[in-house]
């Protein structure tokens, strides 16, 4: 691919020049002021500068209100969502208020216009697709939702149409910030209210292309499947770090299709050699691509959202795209996510009964020999580096590269990453690894289980079955199985102890 170069603008003397002069002149005088990404300022308390990977008191003097209000005065109205802006900048200003409404606290965060960002995903933004942009905060979402827009405007002249919800894609004030180019900006009069104007963007000005940031609402996620069925293209961002977090959240679960519980007949069942309810997507997905921004020079794409969702509700592992920036050059390679066997792993098959010694890094000794014992393997857990043929470490420790991994390396030892340090993704590490199906131990399908032992009950009995406790996501693809069997079900309690009851229901057919 080619070359890239990389042009930042920040406008930080417009976001200095707001605020105090005992708080702005200690930033001014400090080199690194490309690095600043927020100041903050709280009540009773010193001012801070926060740069990439460090924080600095700015004096010794404590924040008064009178600092907050020369700061508040200096900027833009605060809107429903307590965040302000300096008029034509991409500044965020954020208040934190009191139970009477004053602002004790200001979080003033450097809004940056980066150009060549988009280089990464330039090819997936040319091909007419849509794109969801998943990440955590501050890793560059916006930033390169921005730069989609500008180069999708001015580069292929489409009609370009940002959804605009805080201000922070094209700037405060009526005239968007020259970082979007052509694109047009519709303002968000109440963060409550996004869902409708992405709508009427749709209606009243013909856009190809819609940027919307922050997809976070049921109604918002409905109104983008809407645009999405009229062929107009959307590139946005949600939350949530990865394609998996989506999937487990019932609110957005829709952008890639929606998971539901199916019912299979017992034939069925013996035949798939699963159990009876089983995740399937409900519809094509509102995004055909998702990216998860990993830093602001590396990201990893799923290329065929359909694709991956419906092998991950199967338990399989497909390979991601990764992206990253090198000499200024965008380089690529296909890797297996992680919770996927190393390459290491992967050509050393392991038999299942084949005795094997696993030492444990950075992971819960105790979880993963409760793993082994469920899994039925012959496998030991070892205390000691020397005594191991494979090594399992979580993602976190993985990335630090401690001199443990790298003499394990040296030694040839497989090592195996999983995402977390969890007995699910330890059993599917050790099911990946092995070449075994992995039992029903996750979290859903004990879930699903559960619920189709209480409905037997319930068919046998007449009495009511109350559940185990289960998240939002779970508990709803209970009430959906309970329903198949035209039972009535409600949820009770209070997070994180909230569960599903089922009732008995006289006019239900049991024998259906």
């Amino acid at each position: 691919m080619s070359a890239m170069q990389k042009i930042m603008t920040d406008d930080l003397d417009a976001l200095l020049d707001a605020l105090p002069p005992h708080i702005a002149e200690p930033v001014r005088q400090r080199g690194e002021r490309d690095e600043l990404l927020e100041v903050v300022m709280d009540l009773g308390r010193r001012p801070e500068a926060r740069f990439l990977g460090r924080d600095v008191y700015l004096g010794s003097d404590e924040v008064t209100a009178e600092d907050i209000d020369y700061t508040a005065s200096r900027i833009g109205a605060f809107g429903d969502d307590n965040r302000a802006g300096i008029e034509r900048t991409l500044h965020r200003i954020s208040a934190i208020r009191n139970r009477k409404g004053r602002i004790v606290g200001l979080s003033c965060r450097v809004g940056r216009a980066v150009f060549g960002t988009m280089a990464l995903i330039k090819d997936l933004v040319e091909s007419g697709r849509s794109i969801l942009l998943l990440g955590r905060p501050g890793v560059g979402k916006t930033t390169m939702l921005r730069e989609v827009a500008r180069v999708l405007a001015d580069d292929f002249s489409k009609r370009v149409i940002i959804v605009d919800t805080s201000n922070e894609i094209a700037g405060d004030g009526d005239i968007p910030h020259p970082a979007i180019g052509r694109a047009r900006r519709m303002q968000v009069p109440t963060p409550s209210l996004q869902h409708a104007v992405m709508i009427e963007a749709v209606e009243n000005h013909m856009p190809e292309v819609i940027i919307i940031d922050e997809i976070g609402t049921e109604l918002e996620a409905q109104a983008a499947r809407t645009i999405a069925e009229r062929g107009v293209q959307l590139v946005g961002t949600a939350h949530g770090n990865t394609l998996d977090n989506l999937m487990m959240n019932p609110t957005l679960s829709d952008l890639i299709g929606g998971i539901q519980s199916v019912t299979l007949g017992d034939e069925e069942a013996r035949r798939r050699g699963t159990q009876k309810s089983i995740l399937e997507r409900k519809a094509p997905p509102t995004f055909d691509v998702v990216v998860e921004i990993q830093g602001w020079e590396r990201v990893a794409i799923h290329p065929d959202v359909t694709a991956a969702v419906d092998a991950m509700l199967r338990g399989q592992l497909v390979p991601i795209e990764v992206r990253w920036f090198e000499n200024g050059e965008v380089r690529k390679e296909k890797k297996m996510p992680f919770g996927a066997p190393e390459p290491a792993v992967e050509k050393k098959a392991f038999k299942k009964k084949e005795p094997h010694n696993i030492f444990p890094y950075g992971i819960n000794r105790i979880r993963l020999e409760e793993s082994i014992k469920r899994l039925q393997l012959q496998v030991e857990v070892v205390n000691e580096l020397k005594e191991a043929n494979l090594v399992m470490t979580s993602k976190r420790h993985y990335r630090k590269k401690s001199q443990l991994l790298r003499d394990a390396e040296q030694k040839g030892l497989p090592i195996y990453v999983i995402r977390s340090d969890k007995v699910a993704q330890m059993e599917q590490g050790l099911a990946n690894i092995f070449r075994v199906e992995k039992k029903s131990s996750d979290s859903i399908a004990q879930a699903l289980k559960e619920a189709e032992e209480a409905i037997d009950e319930i068919k046998r009995t007449g009495q009511p079955v109350e559940l185990s406790p289960q998240n939002a996501f779970i508990r709803r693809l209970q009430h959906q199985l309970a329903e198949k069997y035209n039972l009535v079900t409600k949820s009770t309690g209070k997070a994180p102890h909230r569960r599903v009851r089922i009732l008995s229901n006289n006019d239900s057919n049991f024998n259906d």
